[in-house]
């Protein structure tokens, strides 16, 4: 031990007196000398001395020593002995190699690379990334590959002799191991000559390794697949790799690695191409798995290398489609691995722009590619526009733009029926959703997802499981799993309707197919819970803005569109606006909703333009009939695709007396993609239609939807008493009031005049119909003025009785010059009185059965009036506590005399019983002499009319059914049967109520009933002989908008009650 350690001390000294050859020898003999496994550190670390003498510099001694010193070192790293020292012999032995004088090396080099090389990278391979020697034996390995020249890689080759899987293995363990290096560099980031330095030896040992290839593997005998397999992925990766990534340096240093190194990415690209191209036969063998790492290869932000580059995509689809006809498999690769590589950061504008060139001017010059390449190279581009927003947006702080995107990518995978993707994207969106308390919108979007599965026991395939917290092995197990989240999600948005429907599928599953009571008894419960929720709990509304993006300022998925947004809850449009804003913090907002011009829409900037609109009602067919304001308040806001905006216009001479005669309405109708709520807040406008609404039918409109109001309050008020009352007190104020009663003036100023209906003979229908709703106004006012009488405090009746007077005054006015209208008594259609479960019942019609033909008025053999009745069910339970005739008899009755008033105020205090009494005993003789009109009411089925009308008569406590014959001859008629049920203000759009007043006498004989068509066709006034034949239905339901048919002419025309114009235009919708 002490020779070895203290003998090379003298190395220098005795080659001054001594032959170095001899001295070389000898130390050769000394070393070999040394027992195996004995004193190996110290036999290392004095061939360490050796090296670093003046004997190791000279090439003849070299000639000796090299030999002895290299089978040392392939010894002990085969056997991991000491690899520090045997590292830093090896260094040590390049380091004097690299030198320029020292002799000549390349003999020296090629002894080092036939023994050393392969146990050098077999012990690089073996090496953990986090030992310490493993950048010291990468250093080596580069140093001998870098000291290599052309020969030596020739002599490589040859020295494996014959045997063909040598050079196989020695390939693939290369290809592999610079993979790895270059995966996880053992360097750091930083130590950029150090890793330039690596890249620029494996770029040439890679090019070597390739000519092999091409030498040795290539024809079709010895063709090695998985060689040459990896030979691409090995080239890809060092292309790709941080380190040679030039946009990412500082300008500076970017010009020194390409004057120093140049664009090593540019070089390697090229051989790819070239490798690629040499294939011939052989390139099908590579399809598709090829795609994914030259498609990475492609995205590269090197204009050069993506023009030599892209071109091969063009190859495989050539190859493929002369293989089987189609390029299919190349087009699921290229459309799955963008996804990846695009969300990863590769790809811009220009890539999109070169790969819609190229690709289509190749396609275009083949014979048989020409059509269904452009289709497919169209089809990527689009996939790349989506992919590039998204990625733009995808870290962006705001979550809708993002969201935007998402759906952008998610319809267009489902378009092109990519499943897997699409279910991705459906689970990135549904994330985002929940993060933004979206709970209604991530119920929709996971609703997608389930609506592709089947109740079945099919094997759930991979892809359809894209979540850990779904632990389904079927597909039916896991649609039920996504049922209850989505059913969960719905009731968290309070969107009970859609999560009974889900509820509904699902029972029916757990009931006759899964057999599981249990399951089924907790959704039952659930669903009982939500419907009792439709109609007890109270949902605000939202309101709806449209919000147009113009200019170039904005990404391509926002820029020129249009989008109905659904507002947060209790958010208007002031909040909202600086919501968007916030987003767009460079936008302008448009002050105007008029659209832009070609000035706003191509500047470089950005403007927003927002503003409210109205959800146009589409009610499901199954409530086309009298139903809970409750029930159908959701769908006012909710399942909504068509939405309208209203703006007044002027047209002609300004009239300063009537602002009513010129005032047009400009509508706006957009429909969205969609309907709202759905998988987002917000959808695209897909078409817009306008509409010009001259006055006469803003009148109409206006009209009506102040008598849907009135309606709609009432009815709530019905739904639930303990509402407050002021709502409903300032509606009917400002309708009653004489301070506000020019509305109607207006009217008749407008509309009414003989010099109108010269110009305008064709508005008299229309002029009808509104004087007719001016009519149909005054039973709704009765009933709420008559609810607001109930419900007030003492404090209030001075209020009340004022409003009352006003009434009365209005009442008289309109009655005189348009007719008398009556409300139908509770008229319901569903053939029965509604359950009791209800916060308050409808009332049966006074008919012996829905279908049957009955009259209010038909008279008995001996000429005194039928009672009105039911066909087998009790009128007592169904009455409320007051009546509306009671109400109403108040209100038609003008004597100011106190007596009567207080005689009146007792009578509305009294016992249900003394009402039931009071409502169906016979018409005593005052009544009789009335000049109010008794509307007679009849339903006419399908079938043939009965030839004689089946009354119920309920005399006292007995009830029986009697058939009585009409007489055209009776000299009496009975009074209304009017009993204060839940008003149906929504009627049927086929419901034809008539009412106008009688010139004659009360006893005058009615017409005969008329032929209907209609299952709900009512009719048939009776009049007295100058006014026979009159008709004119009550207003439609506020759900459904059809106007009534026209009075006759012979009507006077009425003062309407006066509104703001502020009032006006918000009733008819419009938004100022």
């Amino acid at each position: 031990g002490a020779a070895l350690k203290y003998l090379p001390t003298i190395v220098n000294d005795v080659k001054l007196v001594f032959d170095p050859k001899e001295l070389s020898k000898m130390f050769t003999e000394f070393i070999l000398n040394v027992p195996t496994g004995l004193l190996t550190i110290q036999k290392l670390h004095c061939l360490i001395e050796i090296v670093h003498s003046d004997l190791f510099t000279q090439h003849d001694c070299r000639e000796i020593l090299l030999p002895m010193m290299t089978d040392q070192l392939k010894h002990h790293l085969e056997r991991q002995e000491d690899l520090e020292a045997c590292c830093q012999l090896l260094s040590d032995i390049l380091e004097v190699l690299y030198q320029k004088d020292v002799g000549p090396t390349q003999r020296h080099i090629q002894i080092i690379m036939e023994k050393l090389l392969r146990t050098v990278n077999r012990t690089v391979i073996s090496m953990g990334r986090d030992s310490e020697l493993i950048g010291n034996f990468v250093a080596c390995m580069t140093a001998i590959l870098r000291q290599m020249e052309d020969y030596h890689y020739a002599h490589l080759i040859k020295t494996f002799g014959k045997m063909r899987t040598d050079v196989v293995d020695f390939l693939m363990e290369t290809f592999i191991m610079f993979k790895n290096l270059i995966g996880k560099n053992v360097y750091p980031f930083d130590w950029v000559i150090m890793n330039m330095v690596q890249n620029k030896v494996f770029l040439r040992a890679i090019n070597q390794y390739a000519d092999m290839l091409n030498k040795k593997f290539l024809d079709q005998a010895n063709f090695e697949l998985q060689l040459w397999n990896n030979y691409f992925h090995l080239a890809v990766a060092f292309l790709t790799q941080e380190s040679l990534q030039l946009e990412n340096f500082s300008s500076a240093k970017r010009a020194k690695i390409l004057n120093k190194y140049g664009d090593m990415r540019r070089q390697i690209g090229f051989e790819i191409r070239d490798m690629w191209y040499n294939l011939g036969q052989h390139k099908i063998k590579f399809i598709p798995e090829m795609v994914g790492p030259i498609l990475e290869m492609t995205l590269i932000p090197e204009t050069e290398l993506r023009k030599a580059t892209i071109p091969i995509f063009f190859d495989m689809m050539q190859c493929e489609f002369h293989s089987t006809r189609s390029f299919q498999m190349f087009e699921n690769e290229i459309i799955t691995k963008l996804d990846h590589e695009v969300e990863g950061g590769g790809g811009d504008e220009q890539y999109k722009v070169l790969f819609d060139k190229i690709l289509l001017e190749h396609c275009r010059k083949h014979k048989y590619l020409a059509k269904t390449g452009e289709t497919f190279v169209k089809l990527v581009v689009r996939l790349m526009e989506r992919l590039l927003d998204y990625r733009t947006i995808m870290h962006d702080e705001n979550k809708e733009n993002r969201m935007s995107c998402t759906v952008n990518v998610l319809n267009f995978y489902k378009e092109i029926e990519r499943e897997e993707m699409y279910i991705r994207y459906l689970y990135k969106l549904c994330d985002l959703h929940k993060e933004c308390d979206n709970y209604t919108e991530a119920a929709y979007t996971l609703l997608l997802h389930a609506k592709l599965l089947k109740w079945s026991e099919d094997v759930c395939a991979a892809h359809l499981t894209q979540r850990d917290g779904f632990q389904a092995t079927t597909q039916g197990q896991l649609k039920e799993q996504l049922y209850q989240e989505i059913i969960h999600y719905f009731d968290k948005g309070k969107m009970w309707e859609e999560a009974i429907a889900l509820g509904k599928e699902l029972a029916e599953q757990y009931e006759t197919e899964m057999f599981d009571y249990e399951q089924l008894s907790e959704l039952l419960k659930k669903q009982a819970q939500f419907y009792e929720n439709i109609v007890k709990v109270i949902r605000p509304k939202p309101d709806y803005f449209a919000v147009g993006y113009y200019g170039q300022g904005f990404p391509s998925f926002l820029r020129g569109k249009v989008f109905i947004y659904r507002g947060k809850e209790y958010e208007r449009r002031e909040d909202f606006e600086a919501r968007l804003l916030t987003q767009f913090p460079n936008a302008e907002k448009m002050k105007t909703t008029s659209p832009p011009g070609d000035d706003i829409k191509t500047s470089p900037g950005q403007y927003i333009q927002c503003f409210t609109v109205r959800p146009k009602l589409d009610l499901p067919p199954r409530f086309h009939r009298p139903v809970s304001e409750q029930i159908v308040s959701f769908y006012r806001v909710n399942e909504v695709q068509r939405f309208e905006y209203s703006r007044p216009i002027r047209k002609g001479e300004k009239n300063p007396d009537n602002e009513f005669a010129n005032m047009w309405i400009e509508r706006t109708i957009y429909t969205t993609a969609y309907k709202l709520p759905g998988i987002l807040r917000w959808f695209e406008v897909k078409s817009v239609f306008m509409v010009e609404i001259s006055p006469l039918e803003n009148a109409i409109e206006t009209m009506q939807l102040t008598n849907d109001k009135i309606s709609s309050m009432v009815q709530q008020h019905l739904d639930d008493p303990g509402l407050p009352i002021n709502p409903l007190s300032m509606l009917l104020n400002g309708i009653v009031d004489p301070a506000v009663m020019g509305g109607f003036a207006n009217y008749e100023k407008a509309f009414f005049t003989d010099r109108y209906l010269q110009e305008h003979p064709e508005a008299h229908g229309q002029i009808e119909k509104l004087k007719d709703l001016i009519a149909w106004q005054i039973p709704f006012l009765a009933e709420g003025i008559r609810i607001h009488g109930d419900k007030i405090t003492e404090a209030l009746r001075p209020f009340h009785e004022r409003m009352e007077a006003c009434f009365r005054q209005l009442k008289e006015k309109v009655e005189k010059q348009y007719g008398v209208r009556t409300m139908p008594s509770g008229l319901d259609d569903r053939r029965g009185s509604r359950p009791r479960s209800m916060v308050r019942s409808f009332t049966m019609p006074s008919s012996s059965r829905p279908l049957s033909v009955a009259s209010v008025s038909s008279l008995s053999s001996d000429s005194t009036p039928s009672r009105p009745g039911s066909d087998g069910f009790a009128l007592e339970p169904l009455l409320p506590r007051k009546t509306h005739s009671r109400s109403q008899d108040k209100l038609d009755k003008d004597d100011p005399d106190k007596e009567k008033k207080e005689k009146k105020k007792e009578k509305r205090n009294s016992r249900q019983q003394d009402m039931f009494e009071k409502e169906f005993k016979p018409a005593d003789s005052s009544l009789q002499q009335s000049e109010a009109v008794i509307l007679s009411e009849t339903i006419s089925p399908l079938r043939p009319q009965r030839p004689k009308s089946q009354v119920i008569n309920v005399i006292g406590s007995e009830r029986r059914l009697s058939v009585s014959p009409t007489s055209p001859s009776s000299q009496q008629t009975p009074p209304p049967v009017t009993p204060r049920a839940k008003l149906s203000f929504s009627l049927q759009s086929g419901l034809e109520l008539n009412g106008s007043m009688a010139g004659g006498d009360a006893a005058d004989v009615p017409p005969p009933l008329p032929l209907k068509g209609n299952m709900t066709d009512y009719g048939n006034l009776m009049e007295s002989q100058d006014l026979m034949g009159s008709s004119t239905p009550p207003p439609p339901p506020p759900h459904q908008r059809h106007l009534p048919p026209p009075l006759p002419s012979k009507t006077p025309p009425p003062p309407p009650p006066k509104t703001t114009r502020k009032q006006t235009s918000v009733d008819s919708g419009i938004v100022q």
